[in-house]
């Protein structure tokens, strides 16, 4: 089956699947840009109150970008920076969309799914989920767009815990780190993730979004400059990032050389 973005409406409350059969729901290219539309036709809709965000399936919410594109997407930093304002885009139709946004957590969450999961409003995990951003082994660095968000979330200690360690922890460290809002059991999950939607589609609409307006002023962003903002993509023409991508796909452990 190929990979596909779906958008299903039950009332005031749409569902958005990640789906991509036999990868855990990795993002290609096209899932990128067909996530990124969805949610911007989304948050145009007026009608609309709240949105759940999901991965298709009990397995996965996303295990991030899908690396076999990576030799046809990302060769060099040039290439990697276009794809890069694509994903950034994404990323930022999630985060601003004015209606509010449930990260329904199953499975894995790695990488690019808890890049996402990050600039979603809440986010609602079940007991075997699993999160984690393993890029240092694939010589890679978060882009400061989806860098943004997971700080926003859990702050600089743990934001570089998660980077720097690269390990993939489970559902009560995620809870204890403020990744999450709400660890559930397995069975339950779906249930308790969409009662809250009912109960934030029950509210105000015009309410729910001036809040998001309003804690969004109190954070401001930074300003990084084109040249810093490129530098994010660096890592794409080292020598330490081909040994990492050519090692994932061979399943073999990388001998990173620091060039």
């Amino acid at each position: 089956m190929a990979s596909s973005i779906s958008v299903e409406r039950q009332g005031a409350i749409a569902t958005v699947a990640l789906s991509n059969p036999g990868k855990l729901n990795a993002l290609d290219r096209s899932m990128w840009e067909k996530l990124g539309t969805a949610m911007r036709e989304l948050s145009a809709d007026a009608a609309l109150r709240c949105i759940v965000l999901r991965g298709a399936g009990d397995d996965a919410f996303a295990a991030g970008a899908d690396i076999a594109e990576f030799a046809s997407e990302r060769a060099a930093g040039v290439q990697a920076a276009e794809y890069g304002a694509l994903i950034h885009a994404t990323m930022q139709s999630v985060a601003q969309c004015r209606h509010p946004v449930i990260a329904l957590i199953k499975g894995a969450c790695v990488g690019g799914g808890l890049e996402i999961a990050a600039m979603c409003d809440l986010r609602i995990c079940s007991e075997s989920s699993r999160f984690g951003v393993p890029i240092k082994n694939l010589g890679l660095t978060m882009g400061y767009g989806e860098l943004q968000g997971v700080l926003a979330v859990v702050g600089r200690a743990v934001t570089l815990e998660i980077l720097l360690e690269g390990r993939v922890f489970d559902a009560q460290e995620a809870l204890a780190k403020r990744l999450v809002n709400r660890v559930v059991a397995d069975p339950d999950v779906e249930g308790v993730a969409y009662a809250m939607a009912a109960r934030i589609a029950a509210g105000a609409p015009l309410v729910a979004r001036w809040h998001k307006q309003y804690i969004e002023r109190l954070n401001p962003l930074p300003q990084v400059s084109p040249d810093e903002w490129n530098e994010g993509f660096a890592c794409f023409d080292t020598e330490d990032y081909k040994t990492g991508v050519a090692a994932f796909l061979a399943k073999t452990k990388p001998q990173f050389k620091g060039r």
